[in-house]
């Protein structure tokens, strides 16, 4: 058998990394400065009823503001040219660009729906506090909708043939995946803050 059209999620671990512990103390102490004085992006997660803090919709330039943001840049770029390589992309002399980066503070309760980002070639999330219990993020097959009759796989199916596909984040991973691939944030079922970057490239 020939499998055909495969989906790519690529996976970094930035936890053994010597730098990554202070790397993930200056991002946190820099999401909750964003959340203390970000009053456009308070007062639009009060409005759309986000349970926590997003940068999403009020902030365009997380590098220049805190320089924990500009180095986790220098490393997201490094990441998105080798997936880029992975995916074996013609690039024709174009670039990867850094179109977005937000911060997420997701609050006990919270969830994100299911989502693609369109304009963007490559997204991903970068997980800076996990507490216990906290949510997964899910991605779903993206022939799911095109399926109409297929009865569902088995139970103990491998995961490349799952039509829905998790993953439990830990502090220091980096998810990369193609923007077209929908996915979700399942309940933050913790008492505690979910602290993650969120961010999106373009072709420049």
């Amino acid at each position: 058998m020939t499998e055909l059209f495969a989906t790519h999620l690529r996976e970094t671990d930035l936890s053994p990394d010597r730098n990554w512990p202070s790397l993930r103390e200056a991002l946190e102490d820099a999401i909750y400065m964003l959340a203390e004085e970000d009053e456009a992006g308070n007062e639009w997660c009060a409005r759309e009823g986000y349970p926590g803090y997003t940068s999403y919709a009020s902030l365009d330039d997380l590098p220049d503001r805190a320089p924990a943001f500009a180095s986790l840049k220098a490393r997201l770029d490094r990441e998105a040219a080798a997936f880029a390589g992975t995916l074996l992309w013609d690039m024709d002399g174009r670039s990867l660009k850094l179109d977005s980066l937000w911060v997420n503070v997701l609050a006990e309760g919270g969830v994100h729906s299911g989502h693609i980002h369109p304009l963007a070639v490559i997204s991903g999330t970068i997980y800076v506090r996990v507490p216990e219990g906290t949510s997964r993020i899910r991605f779903e097959d993206p022939r799911l909708a095109m399926m109409m009759a297929a009865p569902p796989v088995k139970a103990d199916a491998p995961e490349a043939r799952r039509r829905f596909v998790g993953r439990q984040p830990h502090e220091g991973l980096i998810l990369m995946w193609e923007s077209w691939l929908r996915h979700e944030v399942m309940l933050n079922e913790s008492e505690e803050d979910r602290l993650s970057v969120s961010f999106n490239y373009a072709l420049g």
